[in-house]
């Protein structure tokens, strides 16, 4: 007997990939179906070789459902969530709406997977931010190695991770440039399009954005509270992948090759790391790929026990779908859950 799975926000970027990736990962489902608002009611997705219709989440009835993929802002989750979850369906959130409840556990599988055993208080678990989780999967293995003390990161993130707007934004630009039309700016705060812009979210009082203060605090509750995280988080015009240059103080003396043989073995990390022209992964080649991407692994020599690399994720996957369907899959592994329909 297999589960019942539900996907909210089924027609956004996020929600197509957590449907495709369901069906790739041949996720244990006896039945999988579309919410959306209703708005999109009867609008269609692709589920593996079959075609669902969206049903509207308001008024549907989570009591016969096992998993709820949540992908529809932090304004819908918090408002739907806490009723799906009393009605005994799990909520594997995207947003950011419950990821600093300290009732519900923050997860990146391969970082802190015992971390899940907390998720009944709410029936909620909270997908951190795309950008912190290929973070904390390369630093993990590190961290465990010689204890991180700081780490300062530039983030490169695509325009996915604000959405397919977004996403329509950089090709309507690009468009409008190369004809000499003029150029539109709907979305972000300046031109997106053969540009970059040092701001991702809202200004905070301290001069950061909300999306810098996410990788902390995130970075800070997944990892360890002890570790120091500074951010610069900037949008680029790249559809999929962030990429982020990474700046890491340690305790304990580490080599750029131990750090490299460290990763190697590390769960969800894969290094290309050659000195030489392209040897190394961009966003380009990291997109619809599961891995974290880890390149130019390098001492840093104007701090004690400091280390440099490059790292590049999918957003849309293992930032968002892909991490959201790990937790899933290690619900059923660790036998956290069981399928409604056999309790019955």
């Amino acid at each position: 007997m297999g589960f019942k799975v539900a996907v909210v926000g089924a027609t956004g970027n996020v929600g197509r990939e957590m449907l495709d990736i369901l069906a790739e990962r041949q996720f244990p489902a006896d039945e999988v179906v579309a919410l959306a608002s209703s708005r999109s009611l009867g609008t269609e997705v692709s589920f593996g070789d079959k075609t669902l219709k969206c049903k509207v989440l308001e008024n549907y009835d989570f009591s016969g459902t096992d998993i709820c993929l949540m992908s529809a802002g932090g304004t819908v989750s918090k408002e739907h969530s806490p009723r799906i979850g009393q009605q005994g369906c799990i909520v594997i959130d995207n947003s950011s709406a419950w990821r600093y409840d300290s009732d519900v556990p923050l997860i990146v599988p391969e970082v802190n997977a015992e971390a899940i055993a907390g998720f009944g208080k709410k029936n909620i678990i909270a997908n951190p931010n795309c950008s912190t989780a290929q973070l904390v999967v390369a630093l993990k293995p590190l961290h465990e190695a010689a204890t991180i003390r700081r780490v300062v990161v530039a983030t490169y993130q695509s325009v996915s991770g604000a959405g397919k707007e977004a996403m329509d934004e950089l090709f309507a630009q690009t468009r409008s440039i190369f004809v000499s039309d003029p150029v539109e700016t709907k979305k972000f705060p300046k031109r997106i399009a053969f540009n970059v812009i040092p701001q991702i979210d809202v200004f905070m009082e301290d001069g950061g954005t909300k999306e810098e203060w996410k990788m902390m605090a995130e970075t800070k509750k997944i990892l360890d509270p002890k570790i120091k995280l500074t951010a610069t988080c900037v949008r680029v015009p790249v559809f999929i992948g962030h990429a982020e240059a990474v700046n890491v103080e340690f305790e304990k003396p580490i080599s750029a090759d131990e750090a490299r043989d460290i990763l190697r073995e590390a769960p969800g990390c894969l290094v290309i790391d050659k000195r030489e022209p392209g040897g190394y992964v961009t966003p380009h080649e990291a997109a619809g790929e599961d891995a974290t991407y880890i390149s130019r692994i390098r001492e840093d020599a104007t701090v004690e026990n400091g280390l440099n690399f490059w790292c590049v994720a999918d957003n849309l996957r293992k930032g968002a779908a892909l991490n959201a369907v790990q937790i899933a899959e290690l619900l059923v592994n660790r036998k956290l859950i069981a399928p409604k329909k056999q309790a019955a």
